[in-house]
């Protein structure tokens, strides 16, 4: 459905260019989180490197998808023109299956539940996300739109089961937080909701007359910002999160201590 000889040099060079950002934001938020990883609390800190870790994987998929964007085309002619090398989309769903139930996992660990809630609700959103994105890969890759259309309605199942979920699911756990991060829990799972709302929104776009380079350049830039915002930024929240838990926590410890004395 998406053929890159429709592209535009303009076209071409502007999705290789929000390939470029997705990857250097992807390596420095990443060796952000695990630099500062040591000032947080220990109760913390595997939720920060597992925050680390998806903007990792994100990182490396983006260089993945540098290369392949560049060995699809040939560019020589000064208009771009297919090499027979395929884009490889694929690699977008890869790096899905690993960071989505991830992102929702380390979501789950800031907020430093009992062991079996953990890992029920891990199992159970971690399992929806990435049956998700496995309903999700066929439709990106037909080349028709029944085709694609039926697979984004499957995958918008286990999709608002998520969402759910995070909005309704959670809100006891994210209502016993402490006060100084509960509004910041709240923003987390309603960012994840608007970040991931973006991808269906950006899957459709080719079944709503967007057609030619304008699809391409709106579907590869559309799915970048959206795993930007998801990771990134996300990952951001649940550092600030786990930061704050822990100077309360530290607070109360030396306040309990104080009143020992």
């Amino acid at each position: 459905m998406l053929n890159l000889e429709t592209l535009s040099m303009d076209q071409y060079s502007f999705v290789a260019n929000a390939f470029s950002f997705g990857l250097a934001v992807m390596a420095s938020t990443t060796i952000f989180l695990w630099l500062m990883r040591s000032s947080v609390a220990p109760a913390y800190r595997m939720a920060v490197t597992i925050t680390g870790l998806v903007t990792a994987i994100a990182a490396y998929h983006y260089l993945q998808i540098m290369l392949s964007w560049e060995h699809a085309v040939s560019i020589e002619t000064g208009e771009v023109v297919a090499t027979g090398e395929p884009f490889n989309r694929a690699y977008r769903y890869v790096d899905w299956l690993l960071t989505v139930p991830l992102l929702l996992i380390e979501l789950i660990l800031v907020m430093k539940l009992s062991q079996q809630e953990t890992i029920n609700k891990s199992l159970k959103l971690g399992g929806a996300a990435a049956l998700m994105i496995v309903l999700g890969y066929p439709g990106e890759v037909a080349e028709t739109i029944g085709t694609r259309m039926i697979f984004w309605i499957l995958s918008m199942i286990p999709f608002l089961y998520i969402v759910y979920q995070l909005v309704i699911g959670l809100k006891e756990s994210v209502d016993k937080q402490p006060e100084n991060v509960k509004g910041l829990m709240h923003i987390a799972a309603y960012l994840v909701v608007a970040s991931w709302a973006f991808y269906p929104l950006v899957y459709l776009l080719p079944l709503a007359g967007v057609t030619g380079g304008s699809a391409i350049v709106a579907v590869e830039t559309g799915y970048t910002i959206a795993d930007i915002v998801a990771k990134a930024v996300f990952g951001l929240f649940i550092f600030t999160i786990a930061v704050r838990k822990s100077e309360a926590e530290a607070g109360a410890s030396g306040t309990s201590a104080s009143k020992k004395a």
